[in-house]
């Protein structure tokens, strides 16, 4: 069965981004655009996590969060914060929260935080049912990610990437084949109030192209022209 997870975040754009890729990432989502009807979603109905954007209409995160906690809700509570909101974090985490992420964020991060939470706060029971360890590892070819390591093993070997070019790379693994368009990148990777141009996702591309390439070129990044990149490996060229 899915987990659920509640989202309770007023910015349209946002909560479009952050439900479409928990239910890619095989999650069943809830969306919540107000802060009491957020908090009456988490009192009403059983949730594995909830993701709370701390600034909403009608109450905020902190006042959610404080009333969760008062009625003995346990529900893991991952808190979205503004960039340099050390106040926010700190208060935050004082009310009960089990995380949190700074805007902008990347998909790939948030996704990550989200997989480590439901992790942490999951009976042994639950982590037998779902596998031992739970430990997730996406497999394309001869390459394996391991998103909550931040781990990328080619042929055998560990590939040393920056964060970004992980989270560049675990994006086109798991689209093996499609193309993926710059703005999409910078969306996901960089979050979609980032303050940069393109140019930023082809450096990072270009960087990781040459760390993939090195060992025998069996998994490349291709570039098409004027739209994006599509990674691509020897066994997909066959096919």
């Amino acid at each position: 069965m899915s987990q659920k997870i509640l989202v309770i975040e007023d910015e349209p754009t946002l909560a479009r981004l952050l439900s479409y890729n928990l239910t890619q990432e095989g999650y069943e989502t809830q969306v919540v655009d107000h802060g009491s009807d957020g908090l009456q979603a988490a009192m009403q109905q059983q949730f594995d996590l909830i993701v709370l954007d701390i600034m909403l209409p009608g109450m905020n995160g902190f006042e959610i969060l404080s009333k969760l906690r008062q009625k003995g809700n346990k529900t893991p509570v991952i808190i979205l914060t503004a960039r340099n909101a050390e106040d926010e974090v700190v208060q935050g985490l004082k009310f009960g929260a089990d995380d949190y992420i700074t805007k902008p964020f990347g998909v790939a991060e948030l996704l990550a935080r989200v997989s480590a939470v439901l992790r942490r706060t999951m009976s042994e029971e639950q982590l037998q049912e779902k596998g031992g360890s739970g430990e997730k590892v996406i497999t394309v070819g001869e390459l394996s990610i391991y998103p909550e390591k931040y781990e990328v093993v080619l042929h055998g070997e560990s590939i040393p990437l920056r964060p970004k070019e992980f989270e560049v790379l675990l994006y086109l693994v798991q689209r093996p084949g499609v193309v993926v368009t710059r703005d999409d990148l910078m969306n996901i990777v960089w979050g979609f109030d980032y303050i940069g141009g393109q140019r930023t996702v082809d450096v990072h591309v270009s960087s990781l192209r040459k760390k993939l390439e090195m060992n025998q070129q069996s998994v490349q990044i291709e570039s098409i022209r004027g739209v994006g990149y599509k990674l691509v490996t020897h066994q997909l060229k066959k096919s």
